[in-house]
């Protein structure tokens, strides 16, 4: 395969705002991933920013929900949440004491993924948490 072209595959999942959804887009990810030693990274990452939408944005509201995509290449994991608007500010990473109950979930995704971006979407915000495989074409590091 050509370095500048790959074949990435894409999946969604759209989840009603309720807690228990988090749980639910866990389990997506941990079936998709299946087999790969990156899988519980990925895991702990979209339970962080699907639980972040659920509790800060209108996702978590009467009628909400947070939208998930998961793009798998030989490069990349990319793992995306989309909320529902609402939070007034963009996300950001918040530098928390360590024993704070509240504050430090984006700051652990940042730790955990080797790039993280936020973007504004339609009405709200994406985050994107993308691990890197270390398998790039030619034998280059990622």
């Amino acid at each position: 395969m050509h370095e500048y072209t790959s074949t990435a595959r894409v999946w969604g999942l759209t989840c009603p705002g309720f807690p228990e959804e988090v749980s639910r887009a866990r389990r997506w990810t941990r079936d998709i991933l299946r087999g790969s030693p990156l899988a519980e990274d990925a895991e702990l990452i979209v339970s962080e920013l699907s639980a972040n939408a659920i509790l800060h944005t209108a996702s978590g509201r009467d009628s909400g929900s947070f939208h998930l995509a998961l793009a798998v290449s030989a490069q990349v994991i990319a793992l995306s949440v989309t909320d529902g608007g609402g939070a007034g500010t963009a996300p950001k990473t918040e530098h928390q004491d360590q024993n704070a109950e509240h504050g430090r979930g984006l700051g652990m995704v940042s730790a955990i993924a080797h790039r993280v971006v936020v973007h504004k979407s339609d009405g709200g915000h994406t985050v994107t948490a993308e691990l890197f495989t270390g398998t790039c074409s030619g034998g280059h590091p990622c």
